[in-house]
């Protein structure tokens, strides 16, 4: 590899060897793998949004226009280049013309407001950002210009489906209608195209203490990761793969997206989580698999028209980003006819998933074995000791399809990796003889609303820059629905009575996004304390338990 990006913690030498010696990995880029189905299919439908259908050669041929543009607004290799779309086709074209010319995307949510999109570009070092002009009712103008303000580095913003009306941006459309595909310009993409142990892109992950960090993953690490998983659940090229849950989540872009794309499938885009339109859009594009969060999956099945709907064409379902109730495991294999995935895994690569030879207590009781069989995961206790199996310990795990490092973050990366280069997930867990996987808890402290991995830490951080707040703690609460939400208990400063609204006021005037909006806050006379004089979360999370029960 050439040059080594800056912050970027690369494989030891000997893993490098290894990996490449036992051709573990490919070898590929992403560009390739666009280039691959192209090349074998270019005439088959793709990629299907509310607004175009796309096949295979045309995703290429369009890709390597905006891949000429982008070069042409001066984009290098290596630079960071932030995506912030909703589930349109023009991600397609975004990602992969990046990938043409080594530049690294950055994939966010598109919910994400100015409080963690300035972080993230504090982070990487994005200089570019690709996003919508508008979104159903949010403009993202106004929030682009606030957020350049903080950054005057971001030189480029390219936008995405209308008319922003702002002589500093490019236009995604406009990019693509103004390239020429020319014997010197394929060449010069020929040329940029990256070494696979270059970084491939970065995703952001919720932290145990605070805003997300970076996880950069390789070219060759994340199609090694890709490729078995697609193959655990049996994606094949005839899957017409429904895309709900958001792009930039890994859950829905490595292991829905992307797996279609390797194994050639189709891929349907929906920009709404909403039932009807997601029981329509089956109906209509006949759809075969979908990958999400359990509370979606939840959700569709007590939507009261479900009935209505021909649903005869769904085959499988990948359900992880939370625990899938045994009910939900039920309901799905009987009543919709579907063979149901549960899983398990995050930005850093880790990656289960149970298999359709499994009966229905392994589906409903574990999340599956590993999909790459050259990862390696076991349980450790908190000494970094092996423990053997059916032990409950932290789950670890290494492998040519796990990261190595969080950007630029030496001080978490000392943390999170043990001496002989395992990550440590912060999670519970047990392993059996099968290496079926069992999780049992979390060390992080987490909020998983939906699938969405909140920061307990930040949010509290913000609420505490209140001047009515004198102490403040935030704890998950269960809900049927979500899983969990978020409650805070607050402690007023004395003879302050702030309420629910002025604390929703104050935090979406800090620029928090959604996500970071408590549901639920206790106002108390005093936190309380445990013996070593730390405040007692697990008391306020049964607290508010019981206040649930109590109310039912």
């Amino acid at each position: 590899m050439e040059k080594v990006l800056k912050g970027f913690v690369p494989y030891k030498k000997e893993d490098t060897e290894k990996y490449n010696e036992l051709r573990w990995w490919a070898g590929l880029t992403f560009g390739d793998i666009l280039d691959r189905a192209a090349d074998i299919h270019p005439d088959k439908e793709a990629f299907v949004d509310r607004n175009t259908r796309l096949s295979y050669g045309e995703a290429r041929e369009k890709t390597n226009k905006l891949a000429i543009g982008l070069m042409g607004v001066g984009i290098q290799p290596l630079d960071r280049v932030l995506i912030q779309l909703p589930n349109w086709n023009e991600f397609v074209f975004a990602y992969f013309a990046l990938q043409k010319i080594g530049a690294i995307p950055v994939l966010l949510i598109e919910r994400y407001r100015q409080f963690e999109i300035n972080h993230l570009i504090s982070l990487t070092g994005a200089t570019s950002w690709i996003a919508p002009c508008r979104y159903k009712k949010i403009d993202f103008v106004p929030i682009i210009n606030d957020v350049r303000k903080e950054h005057p580095e971001l030189t480029n913003v390219i936008t995405v489906r209308g008319d922003c009306d702002q002589k500093s941006f490019s236009s995604l459309e406009g990019l693509i209608e103004a390239a020429q595909l020319t014997e010197d310009t394929m060449a010069r993409l020929a040329e940029l195209r990256p070494d696979p142990m270059q970084v491939a892109h970065m995703g952001p992950t919720g932290g145990t203490t605070g805003a997300p960090k970076i996880v950069p993953r390789t070219h060759n690490s994340l199609i090694t990761g890709t490729e078995y998983c697609s193959k655990s659940w049996e994606q094949h090229s005839q899957d017409v793969n429904l895309i709900a849950g958001p792009i930039g989540h890994d859950l829905t872009f490595s292991k829905g997206f992307l797996g279609s794309l390797f194994t050639l499938g189709k891929v349907i885009f929906l920009d709404s989580t909403d039932d009807k339109e997601i029981c329509e859009a089956i109906e209509r594009e006949k759809v075969t698999s979908i990958i999400w969060v359990p509370t979606l999956a939840q959700r569709m099945l007590q939507y009261k028209d479900l009935d209505a709907y021909d649903l005869s064409s769904l085959k499988k379902m990948h359900s992880a980003g939370g625990a899938s109730h045994p009910d939900l495991v039920r309901d799905v294999t009987e009543r919709l006819n579907m063979k149901f995935y549960n899983g398990y895994g995050g930005t850093e690569g880790m990656t289960t998933i149970t298999r359709t030879t499994d009966d229905l207590e392994t589906i409903c009781t574990t999340v599956g074995r590993p999909t790459c069989p050259y990862d390696t995961y076991k349980v450790i206790d908190t000494e970094g000791n092996d423990l053997p199996l059916n032990t409950q310990g932290e789950l670890v795990l290494k492998g040519p399809g796990v990261f190595t490092g969080y950007y630029n973050n030496q001080e978490e990366n000392e943390k999170v990796f043990t001496q002989d280069g395992f990550f440590r997930t912060g999670d519970v867990a047990t392993i059996d003889e099968k290496c079926y996987i069992t999780i049992t808890g979390r060390i992080k402290e987490m909020i998983n609303r939906g699938g969405e991995s909140i920061s307990a830490t930040e949010i509290e951080r913000l609420i505490s820059l209140h001047p009515d707040v004198a102490a403040v703690a935030v704890v998950p609460m269960p809900d049927p629905v979500m899983g969990e939400r978020v409650c805070a208990y607050i402690q007023p400063k004395a003879g302050a009575r702030p309420s629910f609204d002025e604390i929703i006021s104050f935090l979406k005037g800090q620029k928090a996004s959604v996500l970071q909006l408590p549901e639920r806050i206790e106002f108390i006379d005093a936190m309380p304390y445990t013996g070593a004089q730390k405040m007692d979360k697990k008391s306020l999370q049964k607290d508010i338990e019981k206040k649930l029960q109590a109310a039912e």
